[in-house]
């Protein structure tokens, strides 16, 4: 069935790609990001791709009066609703650790504004069903020396999904949980210790097929959820010596 997807965080590679794909399926796509000129170009991509529509509007997950458009611009719309998150930003852990206010940037952009916005969604979501997508990390699995403020934006965002998931489900529509490993992206340009980093078209397939499988939470690329699950399992003792 056709749906409306409305793609938070519109502008990162990965959202890019996974707005293609949705305009090939032939769903109405709006692109809420902070650059609304770059997004203009990608919604007229869309339309050539097959997007039924595709239309733009200015959001940011930190500036909660943004937030209106995007709750409207769903009301105008029909049947079920899709909403995919792909907000967020990732500070040097160092920079932060300069200057320990930069925290609650980092919450509001990855946890705090994106849990407003699809807060404020989700009725509309019960009565007409749908899915929503919360693309996290797999930093947020376990509190690491070089990136715990970011981590523990992400692991709160897992929690999150997984109550909004419990509350949805209630209603027919489904809540996946993406936790992706590095992706060749604007956030990771640059970044030390980066390795297997993954092409975001390859990653925004991985996150179609877990929407088509109601999928509860994806890792991706796939080998992510072994190296995940080994550093999950390394005793505390031991953990806090490791740098990684």
């Amino acid at each position: 069935m056709s749906e409306t997807w409305i793609i938070l965080g519109a502008s990162s590679a990965m959202a890019r790609a996974f707005a293609r794909e949705a305009a090939r399926r032939g769903h109405a796509l709006i692109l809420a990001g902070r650059d609304v000129a770059d997004l203009a170009r990608d919604a007229a991509d869309a339309r050539l791709r097959g997007a039924r529509a595709a239309e733009v509007l200015a959001w940011d997950a930190t500036d909660p009066g943004t937030h209106r458009a995007v709750i409207d611009a769903i009301r105008a719309t029909s049947g079920p609703i899709g909403v995919a998150s792909f907000a967020g930003s990732m500070p040097d852990q160092a920079a932060i650790d300069g200057d320990p206010a930069l925290i609650e940037a980092v919450m509001a952009a990855n946890f705090t504004g994106i849990a407003r916005m699809l807060h404020q969604l989700a009725p509309m979501i019960e009565s007409r069903g749908g899915t929503v997508l919360g693309v996290g990390s797999v930093a947020g699995d376990r509190g690491r020396v070089g990136n715990y403020v970011y981590g523990a934006a992400k692991a709160a965002l897992h929690a999150y999904l997984s109550g909004l998931r419990n509350r949805l489900r209630r209603h027919g529509a489904h809540v996946v949980t993406a936790k992706p490993g590095f992706v060749d992206t604007a956030m990771t340009w640059g970044q030390e210790g980066m390795f297997l980093v993954a092409d975001p078209e390859d990653v925004a397939r991985d996150l179609w097929r877990a929407i088509d499988r109601r999928r509860n939470i994806v890792y991706t690329p796939w080998f992510w959820w072994g190296i995940m699950a080994i550093i999950r399992l390394i005793p505390e003792p031991l953990f806090k010596r490791l740098s990684i």
